[in-house]
């Protein structure tokens, strides 16, 4: 199943370095924050090819430098990396399907050195299925969300005094298909999302072409199915990660299959979604084999981005403020194949991308007024891009 995954979906690394330090012109903010001060970044890998697990680097985003990355910890295909709310510990899916006997995958929480930023591994854990892609911490620090792509589930892993994730409380199957007989024979749980309340959790299911929704127990570390207990896509969309608007009124999911990103509104009351748009990611007139990727929305909330890999661009979108809706405004290139992740800085001024099968790194400086990304400096070399995550400044 792993290996089917990877030549399909890609992987999930990251982020600057390699080797040398890169040093770039600081650009306009989009959202207008002002420069963060200098910020770790942890990158996840897989571990084949000769890979070993995190790596980090120090990132200063006034002027855009980064160091050479180093190993932070040995741990096996951390492919998504996600932080606690206190800053204190890392949390890595494990993407196997094979852990203590059983078909799963695994969750690794990793207490992160003040000192240096390096990564102590203090917890292992059964993800509750099989090749889980996706975590997520809910907003109290007392649970792991993660998503299983191969079991088609999502769990709920409580945490205990020191971070460390304990047996799933709860486990969430989901069920469906979709027309496409290699992608959707099944469910395949691809993202998890709470929403901005903590109370509800949001699902993106790429085989059974839905957007599953549970009502969600902080405290007891519980799942409960909405009513509905999902919205449907377009068949064949294959929605694979989601991201909220600034505001929480709307939420967007891109769309690995049709290449898409669809707008929905969200009723925070009932946990609600209504589709309100699905617009194309890519380029008129492009006729050639595409899989989106990743998506984010700026700080303020007036531009989204989203990945592709095949066109191997990044798309930009503007959003209308009064109705969330979307309004296609060009395309870039990624500047390497297959951009498997990318991530926006906290300072709003900087966007890297991971091009997973050309082991790339991109830095793009973006441009305040129009959101546009304009690349800066020379690739970075690194094996196999798959996530990057942004710690806050080391003390």
């Amino acid at each position: 199943m792993i290996g089917a995954r990877r030549g399909a979906i890609g992987v999930i690394l990251a982020w600057l370095a390699c080797g040398l330090t890169a040093c770039f012109v600081g650009g306009g903010t989009v959202g207008g924050a002002p420069p963060a001060p200098g910020l770790v970044v942890y990158v996840g890998t897989y571990t084949d090819g000769g890979n070993r697990g995190i790596h980090r680097f120090d990132f200063d985003p006034a002027s855009g430098d980064a160091t050479a990355p180093v190993l932070a910890a040995e741990s096996e295909n951390p492919s998504f990396l996600a932080l606690h709310p206190d800053g204190r510990v890392l949390y890595a899916v494990n993407e196997v399907d094979s852990f203590g006997g059983e078909r799963a995958g695994g969750v690794s929480a990793f207490a992160i050195e003040p000192a240096t930023g390096d990564l102590r591994p203090i917890g292992r854990q059964s993800s509750g299925g099989a090749d889980p892609c996706h975590l997520a911490i809910d907003p109290t620090g007392r649970n792991v969300l993660v998503a299983n792509y191969g079991s088609g589930s999502v769990a709920v892993l409580p945490l205990d005094a020191e971070g460390r994730p304990r047996p799933a409380s709860a486990i969430r199957l989901h069920a469906g298909t979709g027309p496409d007989k290699a992608r959707q024979g099944g469910p395949h749980a691809h993202a998890v999302l709470l929403d901005p309340g903590g109370r509800f959790l949001l699902s993106a299911d790429l085989g059974a072409d839905r957007i599953f929704i549970d009502r969600f127990d902080a405290a007891a570390g519980r799942l409960k199915a909405d009513e509905p207990e999902a919205v449907r896509l377009d068949a064949g969309s294959g929605p694979r990660h989601l991201a909220w608007h600034p505001s929480g009124k709307y939420l967007y999911a891109i769309n690995e299959l049709r290449s898409t990103v669809t707008t929905f509104r969200y009723d925070a009351v009932c946990g609600a979604l209504e589709p309100l748009q699905t617009i194309t990611t890519l380029p008129a007139g492009f006729a050639g084999k595409n899989k989106a990727a990743e998506l984010a929305a700026s700080a303020d909330g007036r531009f989204l981005y989203g990945s592709n890999r095949g066109d191997d661009s990044l798309a930009l979108f503007t959003i209308d403020a009064g109705t969330g809706r979307l309004a296609a405004s060009g395309h870039v290139s990624t500047g390497g194949r297959t951009p498997r992740h990318f991530a926006i800085d906290p300072s709003g001024r900087w966007l890297l991308v991971a091009n997973q099968d050309s082991d790339s790194i991109v830095t793009f400086r973006l441009d305040g007024p129009t959101g546009r990304p304009t690349r800066v400096g020379a690739s970075l070399p690194i094996p196999k891009p798959v996530c990057i995550l942004f710690a806050r400044p080391r003390s």
